[in-house]
């Protein structure tokens, strides 16, 4: 990602959440502080956020923050999945992770994301844990599954 494409991010990022009735289903107040986590996430400059492009255009991307094996986020923008991109990046995050001589990646989201816990399974990841977790950006209690795969 370069400084340019934080916005693009953003607005990604919000708009595959916001899509997601899984995800969404806080009230009415939630949206507002959910989109400005993403625009924050993404002005950060981080180095750890990857993109996926068509024609141009960022349909997709994902980050590792925290620890070296963990995709701490994996967002495509719903106009755009099932195409393939959310595949891509984990495919190109494993092979960094490869190169850097991580043994495992570990990956986590909401116990009802359906969609989500199908394309990590499709790409190796196993159930490892299911529970109620504390979610920093959403500052509440969810539901989550975490996943690994070994690389």
């Amino acid at each position: 990602m370069t400084e340019a494409d934080a916005e693009s991010v953003g607005e990604v990022g919000f708009a595959a959440w916001a899509a997601n009735p899984v995800l969404n289903d806080f009230g009415t107040e939630m949206p507002e502080c959910v989109h400005r986590a993403f625009c924050d996430f993404a002005a950060t400059g981080s180095p750890v956020i990857l993109v996926a492009e068509r024609a141009g255009e960022i349909v997709g991307w994902t980050a590792r923050e925290g620890d070296a094996d963990y995709v701490s986020d994996l967002w495509v923008h719903p106009d755009h999945q099932g195409r393939g991109a959310g595949r891509a990046l984990l495919e190109h995050v494993f092979s960094l992770m490869r190169g850097e001589g991580i043994e495992r990646a570990r990956i986590a989201t909401h116990a009802r994301n359906a969609g989500a816990i199908r394309l990590y399974e499709r790409c190796g990841f196993v159930l490892v844990w299911r529970g109620m977790e504390r979610s920093a950006a959403m500052q509440m209690d969810v539901e989550k599954v975490h996943l690994e795969k070994a690389l």
